[in-house]
């Protein structure tokens, strides 16, 4: 106990130190609170205070030096990082009113993820690539890439896609300060790719309507009169960058097989991939019915893996509830080695 309450600690001092920073910064910079949150996590990562023209001020300078001088980097593992800017960003939501489909994807919502990783991939690769198509401000990917690394010690490279700048720079920065081995790339995910052979892709979808309909036009998911639905696009982009057998991971709207387009969806999946489960997740994840997310499962058809046999449905329990749980994994682990062993 005394350990976790000190790494607790450890945690705490770099989130208030990452949070006193971008206050200053804030008002200092007069720009939106996460534009401060990048600045205070550049200058976290290069030692140095940046000041321009002045700004900021020679006192506000001199309290974030010596703020920035009670963290040693070296002592904090990636996940503590990843936490700790993960917990700013919570503030930044709330100050700058962002919109939801550009809000940080839960932690828990990473587990499902590695969790559903490792029950794939009974031995995974020394070397990994993983990927996310709407990355965001990189939180899901980086959480996926710490936890896979963690739990079997594979070296993990990241990809990232993401059309909005500011996002961006925030995964960029929080890279950085982990040490992680990740390419962002700032494009519209349904143009050309750079990269292709993924393992994985985990994606907190954005929901709505992708407007350039002739670009929609490429993919099979396209809606056949009027705009595309974006989600349905980018599942369809990224199961194209994975390798043969390789996973992809996506959370999307839990009513996402009971749109307009859902039976264009339905038909291209079937044809076009292993579509291996379909699991939502706790109600109490969501404060609104419409936001409720599942996690979509499909696997890029290869002879080395199978079509499951009976597609896994059914409800994430309730994460702390510990004996729902455990019995859940177990339900997995029991359809797996019927179905796709």
């Amino acid at each position: 106990i005394g350990g976790s309450i000190l790494a607790h600690e450890h945690l705490e001092k770099l989130y208030n130190v990452l949070d006193e920073s971008t206050t200053i910064l804030h008002q200092q910079l007069k720009t939106s609170f996460i534009a401060a949150v990048i600045e205070a996590g550049e200058d976290l990562a290069s030692g140095n205070v940046m000041q321009e023209d002045g700004v900021p001020n020679d006192e506000a300078k001199k309290k974030l030096t010596a703020l920035f001088d009670q963290i040693k980097l070296a002592t904090y593992e990636p996940e503590e990082i990843r936490q700790a800017i993960q917990l700013v960003l919570v503030k930044a939501i709330k100050v700058d009113g962002i919109e939801p489909n550009k809000q940080v994807t839960p932690d828990a919502m990473a587990s499902l993820a590695t969790f559903m990783v490792t029950v794939f991939a009974q031995h995974l690769p020394k070397k990994m690539q993983v990927a996310d198509l709407a990355i965001g401000t990189g939180n899901l990917l980086f959480a996926v890439m710490n936890q896979l690394h963690n739990a079997r010690q594979v070296a993990v490279k990241g990809y990232g896609i993401d059309n909005d700048e500011t996002l961006l720079a925030v995964a960029g920065m929080s890279s950085t300060l982990q040490q992680l081995d990740v390419d962002l790339f700032h494009q519209d995910a349904l143009d050309n790719l750079l990269f292709k052979d993924i393992d994985v892709v985990v994606s907190d979808l954005p929901v709505g309507y992708y407007p350039v309909d002739e670009r929609a036009k490429q993919f099979e998911t396209a809606a056949a009169k009027g705009h595309s639905y974006a989600h349905h696009l980018l599942i369809e982009q990224s199961m194209r960058v994975l390798k043969p057998g390789g996973l992809g991971l996506f959370y999307v709207p839990s009513q996402v097989f009971r749109s307009e387009e859902a039976a264009g969806l339905t038909a291209w999946l079937a044809k076009s991939t292993y579509f291996q489960g379909l699991l939502n997740l706790p109600e109490d994840f969501f404060a609104d019915q419409k936001a409720e997310k599942s996690l979509l499962v499909l696997q890029k058809p290869s002879p080395d893996v199978k079509r499951a046999k009976q597609i896994l449905l059914g409800q994430f329990p309730d994460l702390n509830d510990r004996d729902a749980f455990a019995a859940f994994i177990d339900k997995v682990k029991d359809w797996a080695a019927a179905n796709i062993a």
